[in-house]
């Protein structure tokens, strides 16, 4: 198995979309100090670049000075007072500063000191002691009680705290793999200011699966002794090309960026046509994430995790080791977020960057002539992380080709979440996956935010369905079919659902820009489709994730809508995001749109997920449909 890494980082003029550097996050702080703002007790929950207005990163040209703001969220941990701030760190001023109705807006995403916490006020608890003792665990030194965002939660006689809701496993060693033990039956709410568990819920002891849950090799021997080397090298070096963060490879050009709530954000992507460098979108990230279990059991039937905007999925990013998680030339960027007091932090080897082999692009065999034979591989970038967030592992997997394509995919492994049942009884909400142990049915609905600009910022959206044409004049024969365009001109008729039967999708024009046929140029996004959240439209999880309800949003593009669940979603009672911005009234027909596509797996586990599970993978395709005359891989080599 041959990998190599490569470090290049060219030196390159500053631009305003470049990530948030160590230097930035540092002055962030000190300006905010300062100003009086930050106390021995201050948390920083999030720091993040306040992105410059699309049409300021377009205009911006080398050598231009460059302003940088930062948004910044703070905790007090004492009072459990929130604010955010926005700070200007190239001159050195907090321009803006407001106190939040964490009570109305929701409560900024858990830190990671909160886990701490929550594990050692649930194990100083005596009536979290006293349950875990009737399970027969005395010893709670192995004993993990883990915070999880306490979603709709709310006590009357506490309006605004900040609460966690802690599910506990625990383990036979330190090292043991605690979610095959958990302990089923309990759920400890947390006051995380007060430091102090404000209620326990205990329907009774149900006994602790026993059985270890190891995935390591000395655990699940002997090991296979026929796999033999698999080479991937590239003599002459990788063909891409990195400036700082702008990214060049195959006509395609972008800026990398990353930050601690979205993770990898692609800024700029465009298409070099002959002498022109066309857009295809301005930005495109992750913007939300939900996985929302189907458990009735009161101690569960709560769960929801909304991993980028309750957990701060960046920060969350793996270091990437060479020819694990990835394989072959490769370019890896680090990345610098905050942590909790607001210090610069470096992320090592969050961002892969390399080429592979992707099969077949296109072949033509000339069948009356037998000597004329054209074909060509397909090679595709790869810009990549991975985020753990607990339990789960996430793979997030950008693919630019030579066709023009873009492609996404999420690939889901790790481990799945577990509650324990008498072994044997299962259940109708999960699988049984070892004696006792059971992993509930739950939905990943992943929502990717596409800012288009298809050629530009003014774009349309049509959905378009095959259709069977009736039988008549029009049809003798009863054998054809044909296309149905739907454009999607206001912005209460935003949200689509996607239809299998119909094979259909959604295509981004450009009406001021038209193909040799007279037609608009385009792109056209080709779903996956599974189910939307299956969750009851009057639940409080509808309410939460009313993105997950609709495989697609189509909405105007504005500045500050910048994630489908809202700026807080972690307690916030719903309506914020999506439901805000596709009220009747905003015209989506030739202006500055953005997309929210929704997809991933509906999770009903299986045996072979057990002890950890082979990676699920879902996504999506941006294919060009009219954007070039003709087919643009025509110039490859042989």
């Amino acid at each position: 198995m041959s990998s190599r890494c490569h470090t290049e980082s060219a030196a390159a003029a500053p631009h305003p979309l470049d990530p948030l550097s160590a230097d930035e996050i540092s002055a962030a702080r000190r300006i905010l100090m300062e100003a009086g703002k930050v106390a021995g007790s201050t948390r920083f929950p999030l720091v993040l670049l306040d992105e410059p207005d699309r049409h300021v990163a377009a205009a911006h040209l080398d050598g231009d000075p460059v302003a940088r703001r930062l948004r910044a969220t703070l905790l007090d941990s004492a009072t459990g007072v929130c604010a955010e701030a926005l700070v200007d760190v190239t001159a050195g001023v907090v321009v803006s500063f407001r106190e939040l109705d964490v009570a109305v807006e929701g409560q900024p995403p858990v830190t990671f000191e909160e886990f701490e916490i929550v594990n050692a006020v649930c194990k100083a608890d005596p009536g979290w002691r006293e349950a875990m003792a009737a399970r027969g665990i005395t010893d709670t030194t192995l004993a993990i009680a883990g915070p999880l965002g306490a979603g709709a939660l709310t006590f009357d006689d506490r309006p605004g705290a900040r609460l966690a809701r802690a599910l506990t496993w625990t383990r036979c060693s330190a090292d043991d793999s605690c979610w095959a033990h958990p302990v089923a039956g309990l759920v400890a709410d947390v006051d995380v200011i007060e430091r102090r568990v404000i209620r326990l819920i205990d329907t009774g002891v149900v006994p602790v699966p026993a059985e270890c849950g190891r995935c390591e090799t000395e655990f699940n021997g002997p090991v296979r002794t026929d796999l033999r080397p698999l080479e991937i090298s590239q003599p002459e070096g990788p063909s891409f090309a990195l400036a700082g963060n702008l990214l060049s490879w195959q006509n395609w050009s972008f800026r990398v960026d990353f930050n601690a709530r979205e993770g990898l954000v692609l800024h700029r992507v465009t298409h070099r046509d002959g002498d022109r460098e066309r857009p295809v979108l301005h930005r495109a990230s992750l913007g939300e994430m939900a996985v929302a279990y189907a458990d009735t059991e009161e101690t569960r039937n709560w769960v929801t995790f909304l991993d980028a905007g309750e957990y701060s999925l960046g920060r969350n990013a793996n270091a990437l080791r060479l020819g694990c998680d990835c394989l072959g030339e490769i370019s890896y960027l680090d990345a610098v977020v905050a942590d909790d007091l607001g210090n610069p932090e470096t992320l090592l080897n969050v961002i892969c960057i390399h080429e592979e082999d992707h099969g077949l692009l296109w072949k033509h065999t000339d069948i009356f002539n037998e000597m004329a034979a054209e074909s060509r591989r397909s090679r595709r970038l790869v810009v990549s992380y991975i985020a753990t967030v607990g339990h789960y592992t996430y793979g997030f997997y950008w693919y630019f080709h030579q066709d023009g394509t873009v492609g996404f995919e999420a690939k889901s492994t790790g481990v799945v979440q577990t509650t324990a049942v008498l072994p044997g009884e299962g259940s109708a909400y999960g699988t049984e996956v070892a004696p006792g142990l059971l992993a509930p049915f739950h939905q990943h609905l992943f929502s990717v935010r596409l800012d288009m600009a298809v050629d530009g910022p003014d774009n349309t959206v049509e959905e378009v369905d095959i259709v069977p044409v009736p039988t008549g004049p029009d049809n003798p024969n009863g054998n054809s079919f044909t296309t149905r365009a739907t454009p999607i001109t206001d912005s209460a008729d935003g949200g689509r659902l996607a239809d299998p039967a119909a094979g259909r999708r959604w295509r981004i024009t450009n009406p001021g820009s038209l193909n040799r046929m007279g037609q608009p140029v385009a792109y056209t996004l080709t779903p996956q489709p599974g189910p939307v959240l299956l969750a009851q439209p009057d639940s409080a999880v509808a309410k939460r994730v009313t993105y997950g309800t609709k495989h697609l949003w189509v909405t105007r593009y504005r500045p500050d809508r910048r994630y489908p669940a809202g700026e807080y979603p972690n307690q916030n009672a719903g309506g914020a995001g999506i439901p805000e911005w596709t009220a009747a009234g905003e015209s989506l027909e030739n202006t500055e749109l953005t997309l929210w596509h929704t997809f991933g797996p509906t999770h009903v586990p299986r045996l072979e997920d057990w002890p950890v599970m082979p990676v699920d993978h879902s996504g999506f395709t941006l294919k060009p449909t009219g954007f070039f005359d003709r087919n643009p891989a025509l110039d490859l080599p042989r």
